[in-house]
C-alpha cells in the first residue's frame, strides 16, 4: 500500500518537475545566446580596430621615422605630415636652410658630394592610402600642394639620381573634373617614389568617335619629341587612382600591368589576360610590339589586342601583388561618342595578322596645340574618324 502510494506521489510530481526543468533549460539557452551575441560584438569591434590600425599604422610609422631623422639632421626634401603635401626646399640636396648671419661658402661646389642613385624602394613611402572623391578639388589647390613640380607637370628628385625617366600618358576628352583628382593624388605619390617624370594629357580634338589606343601612340611620339631621354612610358586612364604608393610607377624587365584590382571588379583581376586601366612599357618594349593598334574606335578591345601583341612577341606581363595593385575608380557615365566597338572581338582574333602593319609605324595625326600647364602638358591632336562600316547584304 505504501509503495503504491509513494509511486502515485512520484507520478503526480512529474509535471511540475518537468516545467521547472524546462524553465531551467530555457534560462541556460538564453544565457548562452546572450554570451554569443556579446562575443560577436566583441569580435566585430576587434576586427574594426585591426582594419583601422592597418590603414593608419603605416602613416604613423612613417611620420615617427621622419621626426626621428629630423632630430639628428636637417633634411629639407622629406615629405610633410600629409601625404599630399611637400616641404619647402632650400637648395641643393643635403643643404641646410640659410641663416641671416651665415656667410657665403665659396668652396661649396668643391665640397658637395655627388648624388647617389635613388633607392629601389624609397624609404618615404606611406603604403595604403585613403582615397576619396567627395571633397571639392581645384587646380589652384593642386598647384599649391605641389610647389616643386615644374611647368608642364615635370619633376626630378633633388636628393638622388632617378633610375628611370618616365612619361605618363593619359588619353583624354571632357574629363576635367577627373583630372583634378588624378593630379591631386598622383603628384605626391610619384614624388615619394623618387620618379623623374612628366605628365602628358593627350586630348582628342573634336567630337568624333574616341580612340584611346591611337591617342596613346600619339603621346609616345610627342613625349619623345619633348624629351628624348624618356625610357619608360606609363599609360593611365584619368579615372583610376592607386590605393598604395608601393605600386611603383616605373618600367620592369617585362611589360607591367599596374591596375590589378579595381574596386569596380571587387579588387580582383577580371580575367587572366586583362591589361586595362594602367600599364607600362619601356621604350624598347613598346617599339617591339609596334606600339598600340590604331583601328579600335570606341570602347573596348584595345587592351586585349595589346596583351596579344606582348605574348606574340615572346614577352610576359608582370604585375604587383594584388594587395598593392588596388585602384579606386571615379564613378561616371559612359562618355558620348565612346560607345562599345562592335568589331572589337573580330579584331582581337586577328592581332597576329594586323600588328605589324597597324601601330606606331602607321600612325597618322595632326598636332593642333601643345600647351604647358603648371601641373601637366596638354597635347591636343586630331586623329581622324573611323572608316565607314560596310552595310550587311
Amino acid at each position: 500500500m505504501h509503495r503504491a502510494r509513494d509511486r502515485d506521489r512520484g507520478w503526480s510530481c512529474l509535471p511540475p518537475c518537468a516545467q521547472k526543468m524546462t524553465r531551467l533549460l530555457l534560462g541556460v539557452t538564453l544565457e548562452r545566446i546572450c554570451k554569443a551575441v556579446l562575443l560577436l560584438c566583441l569580435l566585430h569591434f576587434v576586427i574594426i580596430m585591426i582594419l583601422y590600425f592597418d590603414v593608419y599604422a603605416q602613416h604613423l610609422d612613417f611620420f615617427s621615422r621622419f621626426n626621428a631623422r629630423n632630430t639628428s639632421r636637417v633634411h629639407p626634401f622629406s615629405n610633410s605630415s600629409r601625404p599630399n603635401s611637400t616641404a619647402p626646399s632650400y637648395g641643393p640636396a643635403g643643404a641646410e636652410p640659410p641663416s641671416p648671419s651665415a656667410k657665403p661658402n665659396t668652396n661649396r661646389s668643391v665640397t658637395e658630394k655627388p648624388l647617389q642613385p635613388c633607392q629601389e624602394m624609397p624609404s618615404g613611402l606611406v603604403g595604403r592610402l585613403l582615397i576619396e572623391f567627395s571633397s571639392p578639388m581645384s587646380m589652384e589647390r593642386v598647384q599649391r600642394e605641389n610647389p616643386d613640380v615644374s611647368l608642364g607637370g615635370k619633376y626630378t628628385p633633388p636628393d638622388c639620381l632617378p633610375r628611370q625617366k618616365v612619361a605618363i600618358l593619359i588619353p583624354f576628352r571632357h574629363r576635367e573634373h577627373h583630372l583634378k583628382y588624378w593630379l591631386h593624388y598622383l603628384h605626391p605619390i610619384l614624388r615619394r617614389q623618387k620618379v623623374a617624370y612628366g605628365i602628358y594629357i593627350i586630348n582628342q580634338y573634336g567630337e568624333d568617335t574616341f580612340n584611346r589606343a591611337k591617342l596613346l601612340n600619339v603621346g609616345f611620339l610627342e613625349a619623345l619629341k619633348d624629351d628624348e631621354e624618356y625610357d619608360c612610358f606609363i599609360f593611365s586612364d584619368v579615372d583610376l587612382i592607386p590605393m598604395d604608393d608601393r605600386n611603383l610607377y616605373r618600367c620592369y624587365e617585362q611589360p607591367r600591368h599596374f591596375a590589378v584590382g579595381m574596386d569596380k571588379f571587387g579588387f580582383r583581376l577580371p580575367y587572366a589576360g586583362y591589361f586595362g586601366g594602367v600599364s607600362g612599357l619601356s621604350k624598347s618594349q613598346f617599339l617591339k610590339i609596334n606600339g598600340f593598334p590604331n583601328e579600335y574606335w570606341g570602347w573596348g578591345g584595345e587592351d586585349d589586342d595589346i596583351f596579344n601583341r606582348i605574348s606574340l612577341n615572346g614577352m610576359k606581363v608582370s604585375r604587383p601583388d594584388i594587395r598593392i595593385g588596388r585602384y579606386r575608380m571615379i564613378k561616371h557615365e559612359r562618355d558620348k561618342h565612346n560607345e562599345p566597338n562592335p568589331q572589337r572581338f573580330t579584331k582581337i582574333q586577328n592581332t597576329k595578322m594586323t600588328m605589324k602593319r597597324d601601330g606606331i609605324s602607321s600612325l597618322q595625326y595632326r598636332l593642333v596645340e601643345v600647351s604647358r600647364q603648371p601641373m601637366y602638358t596638354n597635347i591636343t591632336v586630331e586623329i581622324g574618324r573611323p572608316p565607314p562600316r560596310l552595310a550587311r547584304g
